[in-house]
């Protein structure tokens, strides 16, 4: 691999706590498109997989505004930790202060949850956009989509401890409710598509 790649994962090994989790799991997104793609231009590539090359034209399209948008997520989730942290630091010398930190420290938490259950609902579309790919893509590359299909549910899965731990330090409200709800319905979304996925790749390749 590169230097770039290199950079990045000196960042995300350093002593900083951005980028962290919320990052790394929009940077698995953004592998699974990445992966997805490349199954789709195998599959593009001979005509004897014709069945597929709609279904590959589909996820190319998509995956190209997927990465672009799990790039995005990535950096957003790390600003919008570093903006929780900077409500921590703001002084509290007197009550409008005190006041003041009070909202800063609850907004920007609500806004670092949010951002992870945004890479959520990106794993999960991501996830429908290859299910016609599994039943009609290049077979001697199922292993690679299968990977990312995986890839995408693993992005879900550490989006969520991002929401959840933000989540834990609010009061109980509807908002609160409501991300929590819409988090729970991700995970079992994104299982399940995967799980699909999997026994239609497995089936293809009689493994079962």
């Amino acid at each position: 691999m590169n230097d770039g790649y290199a950079d990045v994962l000196s960042k995300i090994s350093s002593s900083s706590p951005t980028p962290g989790g919320g990052s790394v799991a929009a940077l698995t997104l953004a592998h699974a498109h990445a992966l997805g793609m490349m199954v789709s231009r195998l599959t593009l590539g001979k005509e004897k997989w014709s069945e597929g090359h709609d279904s590959a034209s589909e996820v190319i399209e998509s995956s190209a505004e997927g990465i672009e948008l799990s790039l995005l997520l990535a950096n957003e989730d790390a600003a919008a930790f570093d903006a929780v942290m900077d409500s921590y630091r703001l002084p509290r010398d007197n009550d409008l202060q005190k006041s003041i930190r009070a909202e800063a420290i609850v907004s920007s938490t609500i806004n670092a949850a949010l951002v992870p259950l945004k890479i959520m609902r990106a794993s999960s579309d991501f996830l429908q956009s290859i299910m016609g790919l599994s039943r009609t893509g290049n077979p001697n590359a199922l292993t690679d989509l299968l990977a990312s299909s995986e890839l995408a549910h693993v992005s879900s899965r550490v989006a969520s401890y991002n929401v959840r731990i933000n989540l834990d330090s609010l009061d109980d409200n509807d908002e609160k409710k409501n991300i929590s709800q819409e988090m729970e319905s991700l995970l079992k979304a994104s299982l399940a598509s995967s799980s699909t996925i999997e026994s239609i790749i497995l089936e293809r390749l009689k493994w079962d």
